[in-house]
């Protein structure tokens, strides 16, 4: 099936020497893409193609996306001495040493450990030669998180399939009720109109207009064709590759408008049992798509 949910998870990771490249996603529904990216420092430059290529797999839904480097990266940390800093620090050692009447011994290991003696500076790198590894962690994580959300939208579509089954078999009993509901308000008009005018001959041309106004203000052929039309077409979306959760939620709309018209026009209690359990086949079918990209 086509139909993919908004909710997963994926990792994938890719390792070079002595470091390794991690990207993990997350994903739920949301009404439009909502990607947010945290990058290692030194990394905001790739931030627009891995932008680009998230938004290709996902087209709907809130992504967090967390890309890290583990590992510790020797080459790429320098060690200076401040030289200023340990001239300063023997000439106030010297001194101290005068005052006391000592020879001047600076200690190198005690100069050392002063702060900033020894400054670490960590070198840039070049964000182009990294990107092969940080790609191939990404693409490990869309693919893992793609395959979950695939899994779900099978799940999902066999049960909007299934409730839909039923949504149609209810249409169909409405349908063939119908004629005979018809018939019976028919006969209780007939009744009513002979048991006010008593003896008084009815006109039976008048009988009839009253009866087909009864039949048109009952007629609910229109409403029941379009909802097959619907039924029809809400399979055919659920087969579709592109992302169809908001053309099915604005399809749902319809349903229930039909729906609606349905109860209004027929004043019946089996009816009326039935135009229910019709909206609430619908009000679970909508919470099953608001997860469905």
């Amino acid at each position: 099936m086509a139909c993919k949910s908004m909710t997963g998870f994926g990792r994938g990771e890719a390792a070079a020497g002595d470091r390794v490249w991690m990207a993990e996603l997350r994903c739920v529904n949301n009404r439009y893409l909502d990607l947010k990216i945290k990058l290692p420092q030194g990394y905001a430059a790739l931030e627009e193609r891995i932008r680009k290529k998230v938004s290709n797999v996902h087209q709907r839904g809130r992504v967090d996306l967390l890309l890290a480097i583990n590992g510790y990266a020797s080459d790429l940390v320098k060690m200076h001495v401040n030289v200023e800093l340990v001239q300063a620090y023997k000439l106030a050692m010297a001194r101290i040493a005068q005052e006391l009447g000592q020879a001047a011994t600076p200690d190198p290991a005690f100069v050392a450990s002063r702060p900033e003696v020894l400054v670490l500076e960590q070198q840039g790198e070049d964000v182009e030669v990294l990107w092969p590894y940080l790609e191939q962690a990404l693409d490990l994580a869309l693919a893992d998180c793609e395959a979950m959300r695939r899994q779900e939208g099978t799940a999902m579509v066999h049960d909007l399939t299934m409730r839909l089954q039923h949504f149609t078999r209810i249409i169909d009993q409405i349908e063939a009720a119908i004629p005979d509901l018809l018939r019976q308000r028919q006969q209780v008009l007939s009744e009513r109109l002979q048991k006010l005018l008593g003896n008084v001959q009815l006109d039976e041309q008048r009988l009839c207009q009253e009866i087909a106004i009864l039949a048109d203000k009952t007629d609910v052929t229109e409403e029941i064709v379009r909802l097959h039309s619907h039924i029809s077409q809400f399979h055919s979306f659920l087969t579709e590759k592109e992302a169809v959760g908001r053309k099915l939620d604005f399809l749902l709309q319809e349903f229930l408008r039909e729906v609606n018209t349905i109860a209004s026009k027929i004043n019946d209690a089996a009816i009326a049992y039935l135009t229910v359990e019709l909206k609430s086949e619908l009000e679970k079918m909508r919470e099953q798509i608001q997860n469905i990209e």
